[in-house]
This record gives C-alpha cells, structure tokens and sequence, in this order.
C-alpha cells in the first residue's frame, strides 16, 4: 500500500515586499541618522507615513542648522538696545517641536520605556492576603 504524503500545516511565504529605505529627498548627517533609526525600528510602509517621517527627519536637519549658527554667534547677541536672544533660538526650538508632533502623528512616542506593571524582584514577601489577614477585625469571644 503506498503511503500517503501528509501535507504540512506550514507554508513558506514570500517576505513582504518592504519599500525602499532610502528617503524621498536629500537628508542631512542629522536627518538621515533618524530615519535611519527609524526605518530599522519601524516598518513604515505607507506613503503618508514616509513623507510625515520625512518631514520631521528635514525639520530635525533645520534645527541642527540653527542650534550650529546660535553656537557660533551665542545664545545672547548684543544690539543697540541691550543684550537680546539670539532671534534664531524660537526657528530651532519650533522645528524641535515640529519633528516631535510629527513622530507622534506616527505613533512612535507610545512606546513603554518599561513593561507594564510593578518591576519584578525584591519582593518583601507581602501578599494581598497577608495584609487582609493582618488587618482582618479578629471576632471577639
């Protein structure tokens, strides 16, 4: 009698076809080393997606830019009247900004920097049931 090929459960399936890593537009050192970082972490596979990505990688590049120009001129440039902030410190701190909204509009600030709950070890050895007990009204004879 010949014997039967059993069929496996399993199947071997093509890996997904992931997009292209590169970015749309040319990124600085700064923005390149985010998207990077995030399309490693990531699967970011949509067009509205890469494009929210790749503005916060270019908004990341700008603030780079700035943050180079204040320290080079200080962060407190002297005028006429007295002793002013550099102007180009709110353009650094609102591409900062801009990145971070659109870094969350994708979703990756919701990450748990840690598992949920109580870290496990150095337990007292105190359960729910030891504390009622302790604490249970003992009935009086």
């Amino acid at each position: 009698m010949a014997e039967k090929t059993r069929k496996s459960p399993l199947e071997v399936v093509a890996p997904p076809a992931f997009f292209d890593a590169a970015p749309a537009r040319n990124l600085g050192q700064p923005g390149r080393s985010l998207w990077n970082r995030i399309t490693r972490a990531y699967a970011i596979d949509d067009e509205g997606g890469r494009e929210l990505l790749l503005l916060a990688c270019e908004a990341i590049d700008r603030a780079e830019s700035l943050r180079r120009q204040i320290e080079r001129d200080g962060e407190v440039i002297r005028t006429r009247t007295g002793m002013k902030d550099h102007p180009a410190l709110k353009h650094e701190l609102a591409n900062r900004a801009f990145a971070a909204k659109m870094l969350r509009a994708l979703g990756l600030d919701v990450e748990p920097k840690q598992g949920i709950g109580r870290p496990g070890g150095g337990r007292l050895g105190v359960t729910l049931e030891t504390i009622r007990g302790r604490y249970a009204e003992t009935p009086e004879e």
